[in-house]
């Protein structure tokens, strides 16, 4: 995994605001792999391309994540649109995650 990689999705269309997200992760750890599975697939089943992510690993680069107030990997941190939101874990309970991100689930 790299070190520190921002992903940029493509925005569609629509005047949703772009989802703007940082997921802190140990490099290599399971609940890290897992929770940047889990948000793959929010971000491909929710966001319809409305999102900016940037992946750091907390080995290489700490003084950021001590800087961004990080003390817990996995970590996602949403930035924008407002309200500023952190979660902690694997991200696997993903109701919950839609909803600390604002997001109205699709119906099936």
């Amino acid at each position: 995994m790299a070190a520190k990689r921002p992903r940029r999705a493509m925005p569609s269309v629509t005047s949703t605001p772009v989802m703007v997200m940082v997921l802190y992760v140990a490099d290599g750890g399971p609940n890290s792999i897992q929770a940047q599975a889990n948000l793959d697939l929010i971000c491909k089943e929710h966001l319809n391309g409305n999102f900016l992510l940037e992946v750091v690993d907390v080995l290489q680069f700490p003084k950021r994540a001590l800087a961004d107030g990080i003390v817990v990997t996995p970590s996602l941190a949403k930035s924008s649109p407002a309200p500023a939101v952190r979660i902690a874990g694997n991200l696997s309970d993903q109701g919950s995650v839609l909803r600390a991100l604002g997001i109205t689930a699709k119906n099936p």
